[in-house]
């Protein structure tokens, strides 16, 4: 339930991400103003459904990847979103129950629904923390009270890094991020890109709703955000073809790449 600092923080005369996101990948917690742009945006490019859906689909795999091959039981996840089904938590803790994640966001209505629903297994830990992107120290600073930061971590950030109008700012962040990590973490990445008409239309569309813009990238600049590290095979590729599981949709069709790096 939401208190009243929290309710005062949240604007629904406009669209938001983590809503807009939300009604994509059938999750109930999103307003009429996020439906009708996901409306609009769905009859404008209906592939966008396929990249929310994939998109969370590459999270359960690559936490697992970390988890069971790599051996990480540290996660830190900037740009969490809402909770739905597998959440990072959920995928490493059923493989790994020792587990510790640290949610990051500083949108309210997830600030309330992380609270609620991110909880750990007994031998784990699961924490959120109500932070900023653009304060990679502070974020860091923060989750070191849940997570060992001389031990790998898995660093997850997803659909988030197109908030960033700037390019190189946000390959400073993620190196901001990656710098006070040790050798070991792994960087994943996830973002829609603009490889096809119908997803620069859908960006531009969602852009003049009067939500926070998300750019969509070139597939150059998502590799970029992965200088210096190591990148897991496949490398940089769409979203459904990262260590894939039998495909439900045309790989081809979906407008979002995505990597693993780790620190060497």
């Amino acid at each position: 339930m939401l208190d009243d600092s929290l309710r005062d923080r949240i604007d629904t005369s406009k669209p938001h991400s983590a809503r807009f996101w939300n009604y994509f990948v059938g999750g109930k917690d999103h307003y009429e103003v996020d439906r009708e742009i996901g409306d609009q945006i769905k009859s404008i490019f209906p592939g966008l459904v396929d990249v929310a859906v994939t998109s969370r689909r590459f999270l359960g795999r690559a936490v697992r990847y970390l988890a069971v091959e790599q051996g990480v039981r540290q996660f830190l996840d900037v740009g969490t979103g809402l909770p739905t089904a597998d959440n990072t938590h959920e995928v490493a803790q059923r493989v790994a129950p020792d587990s510790r994640i640290v949610y990051v966001d500083n949108d309210p209505i997830v600030l309330a629904h992380a609270s609620a629903l991110l909880t750990s297994t007994p031998e784990g830990r699961t924490a959120y923390l109500d932070a900023d992107l653009y304060d990679p120290e502070a974020v860091l600073e923060a989750a070191a009270g849940t997570l060992d930061l001389s031990r790998p971590v898995g660093l997850m950030i997803l659909n988030t890094l197109g908030h960033v109008a700037d390019y190189e700012r946000a390959r400073e962040l993620v190196r901001r991020l990656m710098a006070g990590l040790p050798a070991g973490s792994h960087l994943v990445i996830s973002d829609s890109t603009a490889t096809s008409e119908g997803m620069i239309a859908a960006s531009e569309a969602y852009n003049a709703s009067g939500a926070v813009p998300y750019y969509v990238r070139e597939v150059a600049e998502i590799a970029g955000f992965f200088d210096g590290l190591e990148l897991v095979e496949p490398g940089v590729v769409r979203v459904p073809e990262w260590r894939p599981e039998p495909a439900v949709v045309n790989a081809a069709g979906v407008d979002a790449y995505c990597g693993v790096g780790r620190k060497p």
